[in-house]
């Protein structure tokens, strides 16, 4: 090597020996234990994703009887992509923002042999109960298509299936399944696959939507779970246990219309009358972590009777009859009936038995019948293919005019909130699980909702909310986690639907067992618009009201855009199990009633109520005694 470029080495070494030397001592001092970016590590759920989990199509065995012919699976997805599809009246239907996710349920009974029987499978037509049928629906005679309608309905209360699909004939099930592979979109757009189990027991509703966390290479190893095989939601958690252990898979159930079980829904006792104890909580708590708490079918969050402090307690409520509408409700069901209860009768049972089978978050879904996932007032399109716009939809529920149930009675309602870290299966599955969701009636309200001992007002003021409410506290859906003196801190947010209505108010509900065990509830007003006070009693004057009647329009010239507030408890006993969650109130506006009045010139029952306040109801947050010392901040 020539002597100058020896000395040149020799200059860079020389002068690069301090900079290594530095490295070096850097990282024997660095402590391993401190990063200098804060976000390493900070994978909590940033954003909110919405989606209906319970959605019917023409592979549905009464969608199908109602109407709802060409609208399968793959249109179901469609729609709720944001795209436009005709709906079963002609009409083209588009939703006005798309949705983030969609699980199509069809009904395990029948599955798709409906389809079939239109087409005139040739498989299926060597059965004669199945050529009768073609020929009923081919004819179109209405009492004969009535009896038919009868005679299927029954036959689930029977636990026996009139016409089975033969050997031979292609899976429905494994095509559903395709379709939600092929729907699925990791990041963009998430097809669950599901079905619904439609037990009636009486007539008493007990159905369950069961939601799967994998795609056709897991469920297409089973076929669903029927009433059929049995109507007991014991025998279905065990289905559940076996798909798990024989796929790998994951697998959960969503009870809906608690409001139509007949007291049965959240009972103190098991479907063969034994007193529930702590191996049935057990297995609940692990198979149903959510319920459907709001959907077409009336609104589940509370009765009138059993709250008649709350004035807003008689929402959406269907109390005339179970859901054959072959039994009349009594006021002894409702306390079995309802959310608010529910979680209350799960605090007693937890005290007798030690484990709480009732720790459920809450969701809302449509039960659409209409393969359109589609709620909002302006741009409802009913239950089933009869009840879709026209001058005629305000007719009888089920066209069963003894029943005294006018189609005006149908909310447009509801949607899923999940909070997860990304919009795919897996993400939303575990959300779900941690019961970190909430229910709407239809308007896109982003709540957020959090638990601890020590937040401030100043948590609120700072850049990140949300990361501080992780840090220092649970989100929805958990229990709050161990403390010293002093009584639990809640902090709320709530940003309105920015296409819809401004905020009225937000208010915490809680439920407790006082001394003696008995169930006590109260609602709390902590937030709300205008300048409004609260009374000595706590009460708080209406919003006002900008409906004008004539054409459906209102203004958001009242409530406010956002409301926040960091809340404590103050009647908290460290010694009384407690549960709390959040109910959201818009401002007055219309319901779909009044647009239907307005654009289409349809005649209303006298009595229709045709003003509403949609809301938004957050999963709850639990206290348990015993968390002061041994607390569990997710898993009960």
């Amino acid at each position: 090597m020539p002597s100058q470029r020896r000395r040149i080495v020799f200059t860079l070494a020389a002068a690069l020996l301090p900079l290594l030397t530095f490295a070096v001592q850097a990282e024997s001092e660095r402590d391993p234990r401190q990063d200098y970016s804060p976000w390493a590590g900070k994978d909590y759920p940033r954003e909110v994703y919405w989606g209906d989990t319970h959605l019917h199509t023409s592979v549905s065995m009464d969608a199908n009887l109602f109407g709802v012919t060409g609208l399968g699976p793959e249109d179901a997805y469609r729609f709720a992509r944001g795209e436009t599809v005709t709906a079963a009246n002609g009409m083209p239907a588009r939703l006005s923002r798309p949705l983030d996710f969609l699980v199509v349920a069809d009904h395990a009974e029948y599955l798709g042999v409906m389809p079939l029987i239109r087409s005139g499978d040739p498989i299926l037509m060597q059965n004669s109960t199945a050529r009768a049928w073609q020929r009923i629906v081919a004819e179109g005679d209405p009492s004969a298509y009535g009896r038919l309608m009868l005679d299927i309905g029954n036959s689930y209360e029977d636990g026996e299936p009139l016409l089975t699909l033969p050997q031979g004939i292609p899976s429905p099930w494994e095509a559903n399944n395709r379709a939600a592979d092929a729907a699925n979109q990791p990041g963009v757009f998430t097809a669950f696959v599901g079905f619904e189990w439609s037990a009636m027991p009486g007539g008493d509703n007990l159905h369950r939507i069961v939601v799967f966390g994998d795609g056709a290479d897991h469920a297409n190893q089973v076929t669903p779970f029927s009433a059929f095989d049995s109507d007991d939601p014991e025998d279905l958690w065990r289905w559940l246990a076996d798909y798990e252990e024989k796929t790998g898979g994951k697998v959960l159930a969503i009870p809906h219309n608690s409001n139509l079980s007949g007291g049965r829904m959240f009972a103190e006792t098991a479907q063969d009358g034994r007193p529930l104890d702590s191996a049935y909580a057990r297995e609940r708590q692990r198979w149903e972590p959510l319920m459907e708490v709001t959907q077409i079918k009336g609104d589940s969050e509370a009765h009138p009777l059993l709250s008649p402090d709350d004035a807003f307690a008689d929402y959406g409520t269907w109390d005339q009859y179970n859901i054959a509408m072959n039994s009349p409700q009594t006021p002894a069901m409702q306390r079995y009936q309802y959310a608010r209860p529910a979680l209350q009768v799960g605090l007693q049972l937890e005290q007798s038995t030690g484990v709480n089978p009732y720790n459920f978050g809450m969701i809302g879904s449509t039960d659409s019948h209409t393969a359109l996932a589609a709620v909002e007032e302006d741009n409802f399109w009913g239950k089933k293919a009869g009840d879709e716009p026209g001058p005629r939809r305000s007719q009888t529920f089920w066209g069963i005019p003894e029943a005294n149930m006018p189609n005006t009675l149908q909310l447009a309602s509801g949607y899923a909130a999940v909070w997860a870290t990304e919009n795919t299966r897996e993400a939303l599955f575990d959300a779900m699980q941690r019961r970190e969701v909430y229910a709407t009636t239809g308007p896109r309200i982003r709540l957020r909702f959090f638990g601890g001992w020590h937040f401030t007002e100043n948590d609120l003021a700072g850049p990140n909310p949300a990361l501080t409410g992780y840090e220092k506290g649970v989100p929805m859906g958990a229990y709050l986690p161990p403390a010293g003196d002093g009584a639990p801190r809640f902090m709320l947010h709530a940003l309105k639907d920015p296409e819809g209505a401004n905020l009225d108010r937000m208010q915490v509900i809680k439920g407790w067992l006082d001394e003696s065990g008995a169930a006590q509830e109260r609602v709390y007003n902590v937030a709300w618009s205008g300048n409004r006070d609260v009374d000595q009693q706590g009460e708080l004057p209406p919003v006002g009201n900008t409906v004008d009647l004539d054409n459906g329009r209102y203004a958001n010239s009242i409530g406010s855009a956002e409301l926040s507030t960091v809340w404590q408890d103050p009647d908290f006993d460290p010694a009384q199990a407690a549960v709390y969650y959040v109910r959201v109130l818009e401002i007055p506006t219309p319901r779909w009633v009044l647009f239907d009045r307005a654009r289409l010139g349809v005649e209303l029952p006298p009595d229709t109520e045709l003003v509403q306040q949609e809301r938004a109801y957050s999963s709850p947050i639990w206290f348990r005694p015993d968390t002061r010392s041994s607390g569990a901040s997710r898993d009960p």
